[in-house]
């Protein structure tokens, strides 16, 4: 799977946080750092476990690809 991340340095300091996934967010001192967070950060977040309440239900939707994946993400 592949997630946009927008990254940028900032003083000493490397930060960036995941467009497609809200909350996966870090800040290192190198861009190699940052990115290996953001990865471990967007695991963790898709492997936590979404109780499921009553009367509730958990389905799936499906969008078309957009047009920028293939152009940006290679």
């Amino acid at each position: 799977m592949k997630f946009r991340a927008m990254i940028k340095k900032s003083g000493n300091w490397w930060i960036g946080w995941l467009i497609d996934l809200p909350g996966v967010n870090a800040q290192e001192k190198t861009r190699d750092n940052l990115l290996e967070s953001l990865k471990i950060g967007a695991e963790d977040l898709l492997n936590t476990a979404v109780p499921l309440e009553a009367e509730a239900q958990m389905t799936t939707i499906e969008i078309p690809t957009p047009e920028w994946t293939s152009d940006t993400m290679g």
